[in-house]
C-alpha cells in the first residue's frame, strides 16, 4: 500500500473494497440563537443564489457574489443616492421657480386691485347714492385680502423649499461618511493582503490533513491498530 493510498484512506477518500470514493462536502450551520432553526431552504442549503444574511444564525463567510461584496454594495449606494439626490434637487428647484412666479403674478394682481379700490373709493365718496360703487369697492377689498392670503401661502412654501434644500445637504455628508468607510475597508484589505502574503504559490502547497492527532473529532481518525489490520489484510491477499 502506497503512502498516497494510506493518506487517501485516512482522509476518507477511499474505502477498502471500492477504492477511491467521491468526496461529499457538507456544511453544518451552528445555531447561535435560542429559537428553533428555520425550515426555509436558505438556512439548509449553502447555495450562493439562496444565501441570505440573518442575525438569527451564525453563517460562514458569504459567497463572493456581487450582492455580497461590501465595497461593491457601498459604491452602488453612494452612486445611486447621489443620482436620486440630484433628481430631487431638480424637482425642488422647479417647484421653487413656480412659487416665485406665482408671487410675481399675485403682486401684479394686487396692484390692479389696489387701483380699483382707489377708484371705487373716490366714486363712492362723490356719488354716495349709487350702491354699485359701494358694492364694487367692497368686492375689491375682499379680493385684496384673498390675494394677500395667497401671497403669504406662496412665500411660506418658498421658505419650506429652502428648509428642504438645507436638510438635503445632509445627504452629501452621509455620502462622504460612506466613502470614508469604503476607504478604510480598502486600506484594511490591502494591509491584510500584504500581511498574509507568502513566498510559496498556493497551488504548490501541500493540502491540509482532515484529522490531526489531538483533534476532538476522533471518531473518524484511523488508529494504529486499524492501519496494521489493513496492512495485514493486504498481505493475506
Amino acid at each position: 500500500m502506497t503512502q498516497e493510498e494510506l493518506d487517501a484512506l485516512m482522509n476518507g477518500d477511499m474505502d477498502l473494497e471500492g477504492g477511491y470514493v467521491e468526496e461529499v462536502e457538507s456544511a453544518e450551520i451552528p445555531a447561535t440563537s435560542n429559537e428553533a432553526p428555520s425550515d426555509e431552504p436558505y438556512y439548509n442549503e449553502m447555495d450562493a443564489d439562496k444565501y441570505r444574511v440573518s442575525a438569527m444564525h451564525s453563517w460562514p463567510p458569504p459567497p463572493p457574489t456581487d450582492d455580497n461584496k461590501m465595497v461593491h454594495q457601498l459604491d452602488d449606494v453612494t452612486k445611486e443616492s447621489e443620482e436620486k439626490a440630484t433628481e430631487i434637487f431638480d424637482l425642488i428647484e422647479g417647484i421653487s421657480n413656480d412659487l416665485g412666479q406665482g408671487e410675481k403674478d399675485v403682486k401684479a394682481l394686487q396692484a390692479i386691485i389696489q387701483s380699483n379700490i382707489a377708484l371705487f373709493t373716490t366714486l363712492s365718496e362723490k356719488f354716495p347714492h349709487i350702491e354699485a360703487f359701494k358694492t364694487q369697492l367692497s368686492e375689491n377689498e375682499r379680493g385684496a385680502k384673498g390675494l394677500k392670503d395667497v401671497l403669504d401661502m406662496l412665500q411660506n412654501g418658498g421658505d419650506t423649499i429652502m428648509n428642504i434644500m438645507d436638510i438635503m445637504q445632509y445627504q452629501d455628508i452621509h455620502r462622504q461618511k460612506i466613502e470614508r468607510v469604503i476607504n478604510v475597508m480598502r486600506a484594511l484589505s490591502t494591509y491584510m493582503n500584504h500581511l498574509f502574503a507568502g513566498k510559496i504559490d498556493d497551488s504548490k502547497r501541500v493540502t491540509s490533513a482532515v484529522h490531526i492527532h489531538g483533534d476532538t473529532t476522533t471518531e473518524d481518525v484511523v488508529s494504529s491498530d486499524d492501519i496494521e489490520a489493513l496492512l495485514a489484510s493486504f498481505g493475506q491477499k
